[in-house]
This record gives C-alpha cells, structure tokens and sequence, in this order.
C-alpha cells in the first residue's frame, strides 16, 4: 500500500543536483528506513489479549521490516461481521484472526490470500517445520489442497471438575457419560446439578456424536446431523436439563458462573477458558481438570481455536510482512510462551514435548487434561456455508432449551437446512 522509496526517488535525485533540494537527502533515508506497519484486527480480550500484545512487542523488537499494529475489534462474530463489512468498502487490515470453518467463504469470496507461495517459498517452512506442527492444527490451515491461514491458537473442550463437591458427596471423577447420569442422581437431591453447560450445548453434542462413530457432516458432503446416533446423544443432554440435572448458562452465556459458585459439579469448556475461570473463581475454589467422558465406549473431543490469515487487500511486502509474523507465532519458543499464558495448546511437536513446557504443566496441573485429549481431537468438517450451518445449528439447540423443541424435531429441521446450504454452494 506505501512504497516509500518509489515516493521519494524523485526527489532523491534531484537533491543530488541541486542545493535547492539538498535537504530532502536526510527526509528520504529516515522515510525509507521507517518499518512497513502490518495492520492485524483480532478477537482477543482480557488476559488473552495482554499475551498476544506481549507477543506483538517481541516480534516488533525482533526485526526492524515490518511493525505489527493490533486492533481488537470484540468477540469473535463481531470480528467476522466486521471483516465482511470492511472487505465491501475495501477498507480490509492487512491480516486477521479466524477459525478455519470461516475460511472457505472467505475464500470463495476473495477475501483472504492463498498462502502457498509464503509457505512454500524461500523464507517460508521447511518439510522439518511443518512436520514439527501438529497434523490436526495444520490440515486446518488448508482449504481445498491449499494454504489459506497458519495455525496460531488451538484448544481443546476439557472437563472441570469441583474437587469439594465430588469429595463431600463421596463421588469420582468421571469417566463416562454413565458415570455423570449416576453422578447426577446423587447430586439432584442436593440441589446440585452435576452438569454445567453454556449458553449452548453444540460442543459436548458434536464430541459425543463422534464418540458414537458419526461425522455430523462428511468431507464429501453427507449430513448426518438427524442420524439415530445425534438425536440419542442430544436427548442425554435435554433430558438431564428437563430433569434438573443440568444447567445451561442462558443469559451468562458461559457456564462459568454457575461452576464458581457451586452450582454444578462439572462445567465442560475450551482449554483456553481455564485462565477465565481461574479468574471468577472465589479464593480456595479447589477444582481440576480433566478429558471429557467417552460415549458409547469412546472419547472424542472438538478442536477448536483460531488460525491467522492474510487478507487479499494487502499488498505483496505487506502480506510478507503478515506472513512473517505468523511464522513467529508459530515458532516453539512463541507458542510455547502463548500456551502457558493462555491455556491454549502449543502447536508444535517440540515446544509440546519441552522440558519448559512439561516443566510447566507439572507446575499447573490444570492444563494437563487439554494435552492429554489430543488422542481423541477432532475438526468439523469445512465447507462453503459453514457459517450458515453454525447458526442454524445454535437455533437448533436453542429450540431445545427454551422452546422444549423434542430433540429428533430440531434436528430433522437442521438436517433440511444444512443439506440445502451445501447444496447451494456447490
């Protein structure tokens, strides 16, 4: 967008031959010598966002090409909402967080740049280097073969549990969605729901339909959304919250509140909410961690997070600069550093394998159970419309929750809409 000594190279000349001029010499070095600024609007709050600031100083202070400018631009849908706004009137940053399932229609819609060129190219990662990153986090930087965004935030859904409770009430921890259902009649008579979740069930509903062996949507575009599996795993969920065995957040939106205030036993959520309820949690809250029960005799749970892209609008120094950047975040010594300070998962087989980082899961046992979950973790399949599908989705378990939607009803409706979506992007 700026090319400074193409600005200036005019005047440089002529300072050479006239003294009229002579004083633009200096204006011209100290121009050309200012860094290229990488504009970079993310979703980041809180303490997340004090780590990623941090990390913005350490890269800025690493080279003196490119400087990072971070704009938070709110939660993550506000994001997206802006991002589609500013590629209308053209007025897109240079690159910006997003989830992998948004990345196809930012593609389709030319919104983001292809990054093969980056990551392949000269200064880009080496087969050691992407070897070095987690085969999950990386095969959702791709769409369609290609590279479209580098993996920088990856978290987990975890179980929390409340020490104090399961230890008044002689209960363990569980293991099994059979345990919770038994840990729940115990707790019903207490006024104690076993389950917390939020605001909406999506997550724990899709890790359970994967235990049971179902993909909600194949890569090849088969919806299983209302198959036999998926409506019997949201009915355990919507018959534990009409029976008073559960809780969902409603209006608090996260199931923190009702977890810190010993409302529920267990509140299951990302791995990178750990830092937030370590926050809201009143002094001596004694509670821990630890993978989501198996269904059906098998564990799963959804991988989520954020990736980073660039954004079509930037020009090619600005994209190297973005490019750059990205490559920092994802080097072991920064991902490591982002892990500890937010509770996301380092990406990289090395910084999660290092004597620092095993040193420091060994100091807060709480982030063990996020590492301990990559065996059974999984993506969503993304597709074109995936955005589309996600709100119909989150209607979906609303009807269930406030509207007492029977559970096969909701999803024989979401099944029509999600087919029709992919259908209409084909």
């Amino acid at each position: 967008m700026k090319t400074w000594t193409k600005l200036f190279a005019g005047s440089a000349v002529l300072a050479l031959t006239s003294g009229v001029f002579a004083t633009a010499v200096p204006t011209v070095a100290n121009a050309a010598s200012k860094p290229t600024k990488i504009t970079f609007w993310h979703a980041m709050t809180g303490n997340y966002a004090k780590a990623l600031d941090d990390q913005i100083k350490a890269f800025n202070a690493s080279q003196s090409k490119y400087e990072i400018v971070a704009t938070a631009q709110g939660d993550y849908t506000t994001l997206n909402q802006k991002v589609m706004a500013a590629a209308k009137s053209k007025t897109l940053p240079d690159m910006a967080q997003a989830t992998y399932t948004q990345v196809p229609d930012y593609a389709k819609n030319g919104i983001v740049a292809n990054l093969d060129s980056q990551v392949k190219g000269k200064s880009g990662l080496s087969k050691a280097d992407l070897k070095n990153i987690y085969p999950g986090f990386l095969e959702q930087a791709k769409y369609k073969g290609s590279y479209y965004a580098m993996p920088f935030s990856a978290s987990v859904c975890v179980m929390f549990y409340n020490k104090s409770i399961l230890k008044q009430y002689n209960l363990a921890v569980p293991k099994t969605w059979d345990d919770v259902a038994k840990m729940a009649k115990t707790l019903k008579d207490h006024n104690i729901a076993a389950v917390g979740y939020d605001k909406s069930f999506d997550m724990e509903w899709n890790s359970m339909v994967r235990s049971a062996g179902v993909k909600l949507v194949t890569p090849a575009g088969k919806v299983n959304v209302n198959s036999k599996q998926a409506v019997a795993a949201a009915k355990t969920i919507t018959d534990m919250v009409d029976n008073g065995e559960a809780l969902t957040a409603g209006s608090d939106i996260y199931g923190t509140t009702n977890f810190v205030n010993g409302k529920t036993a267990l509140s299951f959520s990302s791995s990178a909410g750990i830092s937030a309820t370590k926050a809201a949690a009143p002094q001596g809250f004694d509670w821990g961690t630890a993978v989501m029960p198996s269904y059906k005799g098998k564990q799963a749970t959804l991988l989520a997070g954020n990736n980073l892209v660039t954004t079509a609008q930037a020009s090619k120094k600005e994209q190297a600069g973005a490019f750059a950047f990205m490559k920092f975040l994802a080097s072991d010594k920064q991902t490591e550093k982002w892990a500890e300070a937010t509770g996301y998962l380092p990406i990289t087989k090395k910084a999660a394998n290092s004597a620092d980082y095993k040193a420091y899961l060994k100091a807060n046992p709480l982030a063990k159970a996020a590492s301990d979950s990559l065996p059974g973790a999984f993506s969503d399949t993304s597709f074109l419309g995936y955005q589309e599908y996600r709100t119909d989705l989150l209607s979906a378990t609303d009807a269930m929750l406030t509207k007492k939607t029977a559970p096969k009803d909701a999803l024989d409706t979401l099944q029509k809409q999600t087919t029709k979506i992919i259908k209409d992007n084909k």
